[in-house]
């Protein structure tokens, strides 16, 4: 059995004031308008009883037809939400039901149906003649649905029940979001769901004829063959804009949405990855916000054209490794960029040491900080329109060493040389550790065909570089050699790994290395911060010495973890204070 709308006599008796609709008093009075049938008296009369009534009505006539069991459909409109008791699921100040003196037991489970606020608003002119242009959030009803949701997923037992349905998805692939739709409510799917005779129905409210006129004429879920584009009146700006950000929400919680890629056992190494909170902002006006939520403007120079600086850095036993450097190096990259009004320094760390605190993360963290030009007022690639200040994102993710999202660092990785050649400082100079990543992507994707882990990029006269993704050492007769950092970006690690081989007593050699020399090297290994040194036991299908990790490399290895508890290689991570 279905109720359509039973509240609306109600809310417009409240509103009446401040709504207008053409049948305001007749509903409010249940009296059928001059030019109804007969037979249209009861519909009207029926709109004056109260929520619970009409259901035990419902009930008391499912029961005299034999059914001790069905189901009650109530059709209402987001924007009378403030009249249902959503804590006992029923109109406010009404009492329980009883039919015969048995108390009746009712299971709620909540249906929402979201549609575009674009959408809704595009059309909106369309129907003047029924709401005369009355256009607020509250019309439009998303944010009604935010406060629905939170009621009901707040309630004491427990018991919200609740589905989100998009009509976008509802209208292009109908059978799968319906069928999906009855198993969350627990209800027998139909192919006659699909499907239905066109023209009014018993169930429809006594005001249907002046809002379905065309509807009335749909028999399916078919989408119009002819598209129409409609130009929003500015007007209606401020209640898109208020509509947008509760829709984003609610959408994220569809089927269709929850079912976009692999479901999240498959994709997270480390399940907490899937509730992050990553922080974005500009100087002084940054926040945290969750992963799913997070993002920048279309208008920020890191989308316009790359036009940003980075680093990596990793965080150990409550310390960060090598802060210090990697922040002047990006102070250093933003000032050859030429950025302008720049996050300072104190900034960035207080937004860092909060990203970590609001994750949890004293240990087995990694964090990419991004620093953009900024949000421009105008597409362009000219930094003049960069009027904002620069844009800072942190994100911090659970990530090991050694996993599927990094390396192996004891049994080695493979690589295979690119046919891309690396960058050089006449086009675009790795000293600014720059977001035009294309040079390193490119290669990147030849190691995945290739079946490699990696790709070795040669310099423009034919020597080694580096990786796409690290620097890269080998070891002949006990010698530690890596290239120089002409072509390539001189790393942290890097620098680290030459240091810490003095302190051991390997002697090291930085010098123009061919390719030749790599193929026929004792031990090779690669240099970052996000996998630390991992070895190499095959470059371009040679074997690298005995095809496993080299002393040399293990020797390195060794040293480089005690680093995070040395003196003057990390910074201690301020203590976090759990929510009491």
């Amino acid at each position: 059995m279905v109720l359509d709308e039973p509240l609306y006599r109600r809310w417009l008796e409240e509103n009446k004031e401040s709504v207008t609709r053409p049948y305001t008093e007749e509903l409010i009075n249940g009296i059928p308008p001059k030019h109804s049938k007969p037979e249209d008296r009861p519909k009207w009369e029926k709109e004056k009883e109260d929520l619970n009534s009409r259901i035990l009505s419902c009930i008391e006539n499912m029961c005299n037809d034999g059914k001790r069991q069905g189901i009650i459909f109530l059709k209402h409109i987001a924007k009378h939400a403030p009249l249902f008791n959503f804590e006992k699921d029923c109109e406010m100040n009404c009492v329980p039901l009883e039919v015969d003196e048995e108390r009746v037991h009712l299971t709620h489970k909540h249906l929402l149906l979201i549609r575009d606020p674009l959408q809704s608003l595009s059309s909106w002119n369309a129907s003047n003649d029924v709401h005369n242009g009355n256009v607020t959030p509250n019309e439009v009803g998303i944010v009604n649905l935010l406060y629905i949701y939170a009621n009901v997923t707040s309630k004491s037992d427990g018991s919200g029940i609740i589905s989100v349905l998009d009509s976008d998805d509802l209208v292009s692939d109908p059978e799968s979001i319906i069928f999906d739709l009855c198993k969350d409510l627990n209800i027998p799917y139909s192919d006659e769901m699909l499907h239905w005779e066109a023209g009014p129905k018993v169930c429809d409210g006594p005001w249907a004829p002046w809002w379905y006129n065309g509807v009335h004429k749909s028999s399916g879920w078919v989408r119009e063959s002819n598209q129409v584009y409609r130009t929003l009146d500015p007007k209606l700006l401020p209640a898109l804009r208020v509509s947008l950000a509760p829709y984003n929400f609610l959408k994220q919680l569809t089927h269709r949405y929850r079912s976009r890629g692999p479901p999240p056992s498959e994709i997270y190494e480390d399940p907490r990855n899937g509730n992050l909170l990553v922080y974005v902002g500009t100087p002084g006006r940054g926040r945290l916000v969750p992963r799913e939520f997070a993002g920048v403007s279309p208008w920020d120079s890191s989308v316009q054209g790359g036009d940003a600086t980075w680093e990596g850095i990793r965080v150990y036993r409550g310390k960060i490794l090598s802060l210090e450097r990697h922040l002047k190096r990006l102070f250093r990259s933003a000032k050859a960029l030429g950025f302008q009004n720049v996050h300072s320094k104190e900034q960035i760390m207080e937004a860092i040491f909060q990203t970590l605190a609001a994750n949890g993360m004293r240990d087995g963290a990694h964090m990419r900080l991004t620093l953009t030009r900024g949000e421009k007022y105008t597409s362009s690639m000219n930094p003049k329109f960069n009027v904002y200040g620069t844009t800072l994102i942190i994100l911090a993710e659970w990530k090991p060493t050694q996993g599927k999202t990094t390396y192996d660092n004891v049994k080695g990785i493979t690589l295979v040389t690119s046919a891309i050649r690396r960058n050089s400082p006449s086009t675009c100079d790795s000293k600014i550790h720059h977001n035009n990543m294309i040079n390193n992507i490119l290669p990147k994707i030849q190691a995945n065909l290739a079946g490699a882990s990696d790709a070795l990029m040669l310099d423009l006269d034919g020597f080694v570089s580096e990786t796409n993704a690290t620097n890269v050492f080998m070891v002949e007769d006990g010698i530690l050699h890596t290239p120089h950092a002409d072509h390539c970006l001189p790393g942290i690690t890097r620098e680290t790994i030459l240091v810490l081989a003095k302190e051991l007593g390997i002697e090291t050699n930085v010098r123009r290395i061919s390719l030749a020399e790599f193929h026929a090297a004792d031990e090779v290994f690669t240099t970052g911060t996000m996998g630390e040194l991992t070895p190499v036991t095959m470059i371009d299908g040679r074997i690298i010495g005995d095809g496993k990790r080299g002393p040399v490399t293990t020797r390195l290895q060794e040293s480089y973890s005690l680093l995070p508890e040395r003196d003057g290689w990390s910074t201690p991570i301020p203590p976090f204070k759990d929510t009491e």
